[in-house]
């Protein structure tokens, strides 16, 4: 497996505003990853068109194949610095890492970016370039696996200011924080979400800007293969586990039929895990060589909710705690955090449980929640691959 580029971004809007003047735009490509902030002046819909803007040119050109010296002139020209404040319109950073862990980074007048290492800041040597009358500041370096890169808007730096504290969080505040979390967080998306919270708690839940965090983790890449719902042939059941079991990832089964046909293939016993009860979600069970077997469609069913609480709201541990053992937080933990690719292996059989007419609409919808499971990985930035039986 090689090395993952794993990208989040949370973003609060300034208090009283339903649009937030930060945007960021994240594409990907076969060999590399671009990823654009802008902050646009003021808030509210004018800076919210001029953010967009911003990151709209920077995506497409570079999408395109402009350079970027060519996408920073642009975006230059095509915004002028306000004649009264004698700031620019928008201020953007833009980063483009490439799958080796090379980065080529552009900033203009944005936070100065944050690179941790081992628990220790990087500093990152910047050139300062004179264009159109106005300074940007390059650099070049490279990421080393487990490194974490962290650009915020400025929003994160004036946390706090009028409410918690006077002069705001502070750059080096922000450092420091940092440096203590990133070792502990594993995934790109926990780093956002814990700089957002404490931002949120510093402005006291009225933020006085429009606050925006980028994470990106560079680390080794991590497969899941799960397999859930019979095959559709039964006679496929031996060559379906055989390849299910060739995978390299951490293997998770859902539903009891699956478990069955996978303790039966692999002539091992299936024995349900009675230690641990939770009225909502059923018990999990276990086979030697498989990391976790869990009950289908309630299970999953319950997992997509989580995961989109995860990704709907800016608090931590809201999809689940450390402690958590039913099966449905553990699957969560692992697709969020242990997964950088998941490989579905998804049957097609019927269960005529599911076509029972009392059970609720999801359960008479067999591969529904699989495709949300699907949609919500995407957004999350892992890679799926699903092979349908």
């Amino acid at each position: 497996m090689t090395y993952f580029i794993d990208v989040a971004f949370d973003s609060l809007n300034k208090y009283g505003e339903e649009l937030c003047g930060d945007k960021v735009e994240i594409i990907r490509t076969e060999d590399s990853m671009i990823i654009v902030l802008a902050d646009g002046l003021g808030s509210g819909v004018k800076a919210n068109i001029l953010a967009t803007l911003t990151s709209k040119i920077a995506a497409t050109m570079l999408m395109e194949g402009a350079s970027i010296d060519e996408t920073v002139d642009t975006i230059m020209n095509t915004l002028p610095v306000c004649s009264v404040r004698k700031i620019a319109y928008s201020t953007f950073t833009i980063i483009k890492i490439n799958n080796d862990g090379e980065v080529y980074a552009v900033e203009y007048d944005n936070p100065p970016l944050f690179l941790i290492r081992e628990d220790a800041y990087i500093n990152i040597e910047k050139r300062s370039i004179p264009m159109n009358e106005r300074f940007i500041k390059e650099s070049n370096f490279t990421l080393r696996p487990g490194d974490t890169l962290t650009v915020v808007s400025d929003g994160v730096i004036h946390a706090g200011v009028g409410a918690i504290l006077n002069l705001g969080w502070q750059w080096d505040n922000v450092k420091d924080h940092l440096t203590r979390i990133s070792g502990k967080e594993k995934c790109a998306k926990n780093v956002t979400k814990n700089l957002i919270e404490v931002c949120q708690s510093l402005y006291d839940n009225k933020p006085g800007d429009d606050t925006t965090v980028v994470t990106v983790k560079f680390r080794k890449g991590e497969e899941i293969d799960m397999f859930t719902g019979p095959p559709k042939d039964k006679n496929d059941d031996p060559y379906v586990v055989k390849k299910f079991m060739q995978g390299e990832g951490k293997k998770v089964v859902c539903g009891g039929t699956a478990a069955n046909i996978v303790a039966r293939e692999l002539k091992e016993e299936l024995v349900v895990n009675m230690d641990f009860y939770d009225k909502d979600i059923p018990p999990t069970a276990n086979i030697k060589g498989i990391d976790l077997v869990t009950e289908g469609v309630l299970t999953l069913c319950k997992v997509v909710e989580k995961i989109k609480k995860y990704i709907n709201t800016s608090e931590t541990n809201v999809a689940y705690r450390p402690k958590d053992k039913d099966g449905a937080s553990r699957l969560t933990k692992m697709l969020i955090e242990d997964c950088t690719h998941l490989n579905l292996w998804v049957g097609r059989a019927v269960n005529p449980a599911h076509q029972n007419t009392g059970f609720p609409l999801d359960l008479t919808i067999k591969l529904k929640v699989v495709d949300e499971l699907i949609e919500l990985m995407e957004k999350l930035g892992k890679k799926v691959k699903v092979t349908y039986i």
